[in-house]
């Protein structure tokens, strides 16, 4: 079996420690690294060696088909699709498990053991089921993944600097040498620092406690915006009903302007209409002269908002974008409708990282500015934190109770961002848009 390790992951591979904890940045090559490890692993006779993703579905994404083209020349028969069990001739055994269901992972001992992506596995799953499999055979195990805050990952890999039999390792993704410099680059400019440090320089960062916006200068995000009558406009809305929101704005190329807010207390989808139409009917009158029509030409308006909207209300006869598009529809002459609405709803703290990244990316550019009128937007990036549970660790979710005004807007603002400047996905990872 012919493996080429680069230098970072050769130190990792010649550690004799028995548990070892790697901590690298995106695209590292920890999986290949993890790969060659199980081979090495289950190359005697009767040897049991494990890799362990967060889901079982994971684990057969991320690794079932490298493992096998590795070990391709080596199989005693056609790996097992069903239990991702591959036997080798040498008389060792590799497979693919998830730990989201640890209880069923009880029962076989273990030679080896690779935790990809930890942070993102129930601690339960090591402390009361896989460190136990180790036991009897002196099992070996190696943790691997990129940060997630500071929760059980944090606390194995400081555990690891001075626990005997422990090593622990940290490289970014530029170490790793497959990622170009050009593309980081890139990434630079689409990620705020504190997600950049984690995704790539493998760093421990909160992004889930205190100020979601933490990104947010006043000095250097709120500035005056003055209407561009050459450009289109944006209109984004989150269809809560008191208040009611929206935000509008213009875009030109990387930089987002917010011109106007839309905070309307007890209010609905339609009196939100109404009021655009209010806002922005001074700017349909500067609208360039159409010879063909001999009329003017319809301000062009680009739509994001909450896919929920398209969600039927038990006390409503039509959805919040049926009456959207319907106020489009009395006023043709005014506006001309784009929607890019999204099939779904994009995960919270992607949308705040997106949000984050316009404010302030890692390279420094700030390409959010907000005009000094949108005074509860303001509040939204001065006052929204994030969410606690009982015993007062951060989680995922906007704290929305503390006080009901806000979330709102910048929930409204991040539907636009996302759609606009989510990070690239994967083929086929990226909802569509909904028309």
């Amino acid at each position: 079996m012919m493996v080429k390790l680069k230098d970072p992951q050769r130190t990792v591979f010649r550690c004799p420690a028995r548990f070892r904890v790697l901590v690298a940045g995106r695209r590292f090559g920890k999986t290949y690294l993890a790969a060659v490890e199980l081979c090495r692993a289950a190359w005697r006779p009767g040897r049991l060696a494990w890799y362990v993703a967060p889901t079982l579905k994971q684990g057969k994404r991320i690794a079932w088909r490298l493992l096998k083209e590795l070990t391709r020349e080596y199989w005693v028969a056609r790996p097992n699709e069903t239990d991702l069990r591959i036997e080798l001739v040498t008389g060792g055994v590799i497979c693919v498990r998830g730990a989201d269901n640890y209880d069923s992972l009880r029962g076989d001992g273990l030679d080896f053991l690779v935790l990809d992506e930890y942070a993102s596995m129930a601690p339960q799953a090591w402390r009361e089921v896989l460190r136990p499999a180790l036991a009897d055979r002196q099992g070996r195990a190696l943790f691997i993944g990129t940060p997630h805050g500071f929760n059980h990952f944090y606390n194995l890999y400081q555990k690891a600097k001075d626990e005997p039999h422990w090593a622990r390792f940290q490289f970014t993704t530029e170490q790793g040498g497959n990622v170009s410099r050009a593309e980081l680059e890139e990434a630079s400019h689409e990620l705020d620092t504190r997600t950049y440090n984690q995704e790539f320089h493998a760093q421990f960062e909160s992004l889930t406690s205190g100020r979601v916006y933490h990104a947010f200068d006043e000095e250097e995000n709120v500035k005056q915006q003055s209407y561009d009558p050459d450009r289109p406009i944006f209109w984004s809305l989150d269809f809560n009903r008191n208040p009611a929101c929206s935000i509008i704005g213009q875009r030109q190329g990387e930089y987002v302007g917010i011109l106007k807010e839309l905070f309307l207390p007890d209010s609905n989808t339609w009196e939100t209409c109404e009021a655009f139409l209010t806002s922005t009917r001074g700017w349909c009158e500067l609208a360039q002269f159409d010879l063909v029509r001999r009329a003017k030409k319809p301000l062009e308006v680009y739509i994001y908002g909450d896919p929920a909207g398209d969600q039927q209300h038990s006390s409503a006869v039509r959805t919040d974008w049926q009456i959207v598009k319907d106020f489009f529809g009395r006023h043709p002459e005014l506006y001309r409708p784009v929607y890019r609405v999204r099939g779904s709803h994009p995960p919270v703290k992607d949308r705040v990282n997106c949000v984050n990244a316009r404010l302030c990316n890692h390279a420094g550019d700030r390409n959010l500015k907000v005009d000094p009128s949108c005074k509860q937007l303001i509040e939204d990036f001065r006052q929204v934190h994030w969410k606690t549970d009982a015993d007062g660790v951060s989680t995922f979710e906007l704290d929305k109770r503390s006080d009901p005004r806000r979330t709102h807007l910048s929930d409204a603002l991040g539907y636009m961002i996302h759609a606009e400047f989510g990070m690239r996905a994967k083929a086929g990872e990226m909802p569509g848009f909904i028309g």
